[in-house]
């Protein structure tokens, strides 16, 4: 596992220099090294700069992401698309498992009969199966599913490894991130976080900080 990009020698090439093209166009930036590497994925995965400011690091994400990485934690996605964009073979070797319960038949009825949403009760049943002590969370899609974190997070105690936070959106999108940083809450309960603030963001950033973790994972002796 030193090099888990499957790529032929040109295909890394290319990557790498595309890689030298963000760290040239997006000069001075207060990231640290290892929070620099998720930013630039993202930036590479949107060839979008607007993220070198809008994506917010806490100082353990990185650290306490892989570990629970190393340790096989649970990946909770609120949607099967950033299951679709992980490298499953990345996730096998320290025998990582996915799961996203937001097609759930049980979940949509309950949804329907509570006037929720799937993103909701997805996340309460993965509280119910004990899976988020301890999880990556990756929610890239439904802001709800990131709001019903932090209240679970309040309300059940519940503690996760770390919370990618990069719903997309118009409605309650930037609240649910900001939800998340709230002082508040961070000073009580000190969850660590990936997120990217306002409306931007998505499943395709949220694979992306995913990956990021992996190969940092191969670096660091976390």
């Amino acid at each position: 596992m030193n090099d888990m990009r499957q790529m032929t020698s040109l295909g890394r090439k290319i990557e790498n220099n595309s890689f030298s093209i963000i760290d040239k166009e997006a000069g001075p930036h207060s990231h640290p090294p290892g929070d620099w590497e998720v930013v630039r994925r993202i930036i590479h995965a949107t060839a979008d700069f607007e993220y070198r400011d809008l994506t917010k690091v806490h100082p353990k994400a990185i650290q306490e992401g892989i570990k629970a990485l190393k340790k096989g934690c649970p990946i909770i996605c609120d949607v099967q698309m950033i299951i679709a964009g992980l490298n499953i073979e990345r996730l096998n070797s320290y025998r990582c498992k996915t799961y996203s319960f937001i097609s759930d038949p049980e979940v949509i009825q309950i949804a329907k009969e509570n006037n929720s949403t799937r993103a909701i009760e997805s996340m309460k049943k993965a509280a119910n199966l004990g899976l988020l002590e301890g999880a990556v969370i990756a929610i890239g899609n439904a802001p709800t599913a990131l709001l019903e974190i932090v209240r679970l997070v309040q309300e059940e105690r519940i503690r996760p490894a770390l919370v990618i936070g990069v719903p997309v959106g118009f409605v309650s999108a930037a609240e649910s991130k900001e939800a998340l940083l709230d002082e508040k809450f961070q000073s009580e309960y000190s969850i660590p976080y990936i997120l990217t603030r306002g409306r931007k963001g998505g499943s395709t950033i949220a694979v992306s900080i995913i990956h990021a973790l992996l190969l940092l994972s191969t670096e660091k002796n976390s």
